[in-house]
């Protein structure tokens, strides 16, 4: 398992997380090759199913065997008993669509770390004040840039990420950079519904090369 520092590094290295879910195990293994041969080393799989659960134990034994360097993280965890079965199937890092109390302190005292999903300064102080270093800005599109602006200064400490409607083009990824985040969420806009029905699993990684190159050189 990543340490808190480890993933933090993993994901602001790459400037993006790429997250999905998908019900079919083949699906979501085929799909973390694609992105894995594009070159990310940190993933996001969600958990917004039936069969999520037994999906990422197969995904970790994939990656075990094939994928040196990545580290796989499980989202939209809104309790313990989530993030304890997750951790025990190798879990590197966790992502709720929420500030949970009990989830951080769980994490800090593990060192795994945890982004929560935040809104507001107060959700964020909360946050901050049990020891979360690293602030998922959520839903992204709804707050806009111009809102992150406006609050980042009050946490200089912390990281953010916005996760919810980030688009792919230069445009949209560069107004998140300028206003201070150190990476970016990228869900359906990047690994959207129709090229997993599709199993279009080629224009998958080429999307996300795209984005990655598009990202680095906005860092640059």
């Amino acid at each position: 398992m990543a340490t808190t520092q480890q993933a933090i590094d993993a994901i602001v290295e790459q400037g993006m997380l790429p997250l999905y879910f998908n019900a079919d195990e083949t699906v979501s293994v085929e799909i973390l090759r694609a992105v894995y041969k594009a070159g990310v080393k940190a993933i996001e799989y969600t958990s917004r199913g039936a069969t999520a659960l037994n999906n990422f134990t197969k995904m970790v034994e994939v990656r075990n065997a094939e994928m040196p360097g990545l580290l796989l993280g499980i989202g939209t965890v809104k309790n313990l008993t989530q993030v304890k079965e997750y951790l025990a199937v190798g879990a590197d890092f966790l992502v709720s669509p929420g500030y949970v109390a009990e989830v951080a302190e769980y994490a800090v005292a593990n060192d795994v770390l945890y982004a929560p999903g935040c809104m507001t300064p107060t959700e964020i102080i909360a946050a901050e004040t049990a020891g979360v270093r690293f602030i998922k800005l959520f839903p992204g599109d709804t707050l806009g840039a111009k809102y992150l602006s406006a609050i980042k200064p009050v946490f200089p400490n912390l990281i953010f990420m916005p996760t919810g409607g980030v688009d792919t083009t230069k445009e949209n990824i560069e107004s998140w950079f300028k206003a201070g985040v150190s990476a970016v969420g990228m869900g359906s806009k990047l690994i959207s519904k129709e090229l997993m029905a599709n199993k279009d699993y080629a224009a998958i990684e080429s999307a996300t090369k795209e984005v990655f190159a598009t990202i680095q050189s906005i860092k640059k």
